[in-house]
């Protein structure tokens, strides 16, 4: 009997310390921090600015650390402590100059700890490799001669020291991509910008270069504004029949439409829409190939007279008053109904629909940022990803849209803005603003 009670004291008591270990394992958390890193901490150039998230959703944090080593060097970035529980989540934001901590080019490692707030202390570790470049790119501009047309377009042709992570021309606060290519086996960036059609002496346009550490550089485009051009005003006199026909055009694509008068569907037409298929035309236009497509002048339309020009100053009346106003962002060709339309150039047509205010439409890429677009046609005959070659039939010309008559509406856009497309129209604009700048080019690589 003796030896079974003390087999039960023994089972009883072993029960008992099973249950207290168990118990110390269900009180204590054995869950490590999260952390999270902002992945562009990767490289760092100049200045970087990153946030970095840490994560503990039981027990809380306790302390959390930012170092950075390099050598010997040793500096801490960032710390911090929080004094209780109950802090599940936090981000700290890092900022590094390399120079300023006496920190060289080269490889580094950026450390981050953090310590939990159960009583094992539970701690993470995340190294990061980093590279410090603190050495922006060097800008070398090799087109010389800028000659620019207000409403025109300007190629600027440079060369980067080091790649860079975006690179363009910027005109006031509008930012044109360069493309890569190469001029005799050598490496370039060319963009082909718009200029703004009240161009001034004054307007910045520069050369701007970011490289993957975020260092920037910037240099400043020489150019000459040929002559100071007067865009035409013309005001327009609507007809009833014409605001009516319109109006269920307009409406058969356009549910927000229904129920307005001619006239409000007029205004909400001029304004509203014409405005979301600008926005419309520069997404399908900004997205251009990195490739040229285009081969020498641009077509224009056979045996056709032009009927309103490029920057033409619009204002609309009906029955005396003034309806709105627009800028003409193309030239009206007009020639027999229904005459047949040609693509202007080699290209990829991106655009093949209907399209507010320019009706039936079509848009092709010509790579490099320079499109096409056509509009009011009465029959569309190629389709969105169709391969075109210059002078390709690609519809018919008609009275879709916001047009009084049958006729071609044809615009080239530059990176998404419309530009004069005279110029492109002109071999010997051609030759001298292309042609011979990317020639003059070479003997400076």
């Amino acid at each position: 009997m003796k030896n079974a009670g003390a087999k039960f004291l023994w089972f009883i008591i072993l029960l008992g310390m099973a249950c207290a270990i168990g118990a110390v394992f269900l009180f204590l958390e054995w869950e490590k921090p999260r952390i999270v890193a902002d992945p562009s901490l990767s490289i760092i150039g100049q200045h970087k600015v990153a946030d970095i998230g840490i994560m503990d959703r039981k027990s809380g944090l306790r302390h959390i650390a930012v170092r950075l080593t390099q050598g010997s060097k040793d500096v801490m970035l960032t710390s911090a402590d929080m004094d209780g529980k109950g802090v599940t989540q936090k981000t700290l934001r890092v900022e590094i100059s390399p120079r300023d901590l006496g920190l060289s080019d080269g490889e580094a490692l950026i450390t981050v700890t953090a310590t939990d707030f159960s009583p094992l202390k539970n701690t993470s570790t995340l190294t990061i490799k980093t590279t410090i470049d603190a050495v922006p790119p060097r800008i070398a501009l090799l087109s010389a001669a800028h000659n620019i047309n207000p409403g025109g377009t300007c190629l600027a042709i440079f060369k980067l020291s080091k790649a860079a992570k975006t690179c363009g021309v910027r005109v006031g606060t509008i930012f044109f991509p360069a493309y890569a290519m190469t001029i005799q086996d050598k490496p370039v960036s060319v963009c082909y910008f718009a200029v703004p059609m009240d161009v001034e002496a004054t307007t910045p346009m520069v050369v701007v270069a970011e490289d993957k550490g975020g260092n920037t550089a910037t240099a400043a485009i020489p150019f000459h504004i040929r002559t100071a051009h007067t865009f035409r005003a013309d005001k327009l006199t609507l007809s009833a029949s014409f605001l009516q026909n319109k109006a269920v055009e307009f409406e058969q694509h356009d549910r927000r439409l229904a129920g307005k008068s001619p006239e409000e569907i007029f205004i909400a037409v001029n304004a509203q829409t014409r405005q979301e298929n600008t926005q419309k035309i520069q997404s399908y236009c900004t997205r251009s190939q990195p490739k040229q497509h285009w081969q020498g002048v641009f077509l224009r339309m056979q045996n056709a007279a032009p009927m309103a020009r490029f920057g033409d100053k619009r204002t609309y009346f009906y029955e005396g008053q003034p309806l709105g106003e627009s800028v003409h962002l193309g030239v009206d060709l007009a020639s027999t109904a229904h005459a047949p339309l040609e693509a202007s150039n080699d290209g990829i047509v991106v655009f093949a629909d209907y399209l507010g205010i320019y009706g039936n439409t079509v848009i092709i890429d010509h790579g490099l940022g320079i499109s096409s677009l056509y509009g009011h046609m009465n029959e569309i005959t190629v389709k969105a990803g169709q391969q075109m070659s210059k002078g390709t039939v690609i519809g018919t010309t008609g009275a879709t849209g916001l047009a009084g008559g049958d006729h071609l509406h044809f615009s080239i856009l530059v990176g998404g803005r419309f530009v004069n497309p005279i110029e492109w129209w002109d071999p010997h604009w051609l030759k001298d603003n292309v042609e011979d700048k990317l020639n003059d080019a070479a003997p400076l690589l």
